[in-house]
């Protein structure tokens, strides 16, 4: 969270013409109510079914960007739908970083806990294993966008 998935991922779709999409926000779509109602009235557990059958839906589709929410690698299947039907870029960045850009965002269900910064560095611990199943990992904390957007081009078309 808070490293830049869906800025970056809107600015790779415009720059390349392709769509974007935001994965939690079509679940919100799907689901008719936001991410931090799902947690808080149906649990984390129904959230990833929905979250999972997000990804199989979007997984059929060409030319597109998905911004998924950190959370999603924990299931070893999204991990192999995502690298079978595309490259798997994780966007990271310091937990000091990840706490000052989602400073004052109560959308985000797993923040919302009285120590946001132990939470942060216990989530980055157990899904570290997960993150490093991506093609590649890209550390944000001191790039820009565009930064951002060309190095995943160079990853995804192997440019130099």
């Amino acid at each position: 969270m808070a490293t830049g998935k869906t800025s970056t991922g809107k600015e790779l779709a415009k720059k390349l013409g392709w769509k974007f999409i935001d994965l939690d926000e079509l679940i919100e779509f799907n689901e008719k109510m936001p991410i931090r109602d799902i947690f808080s009235k149906k649990g984390e557990p129904y959230f990833r079914k929905a979250e999972k059958c997000a990804l199989k839906t979007l997984a059929r589709e060409k030319k597109f960007v998905v911004g998924c929410g950190g959370g999603i690698v924990v299931d070893k299947e999204n991990i192999r739908l995502m690298k079978d039907t595309g490259k798997m870029i994780c966007l990271s960045a310091k937990p000091e970083v990840i706490l000052k850009r989602a400073a004052g965002n109560s959308l985000r269900p797993l923040l919302n806990v009285p120590n946001p910064k132990k939470q942060v560095a216990h989530l980055l611990k157990l899904r570290a294993p997960y993150y490093a199943c991506a093609d590649r990992a890209i550390d944000t904390s001191k790039l820009s966008i565009k930064q951002v957007v060309g190095k995943i081009e160079k990853i995804v078309f192997k440019k130099k």
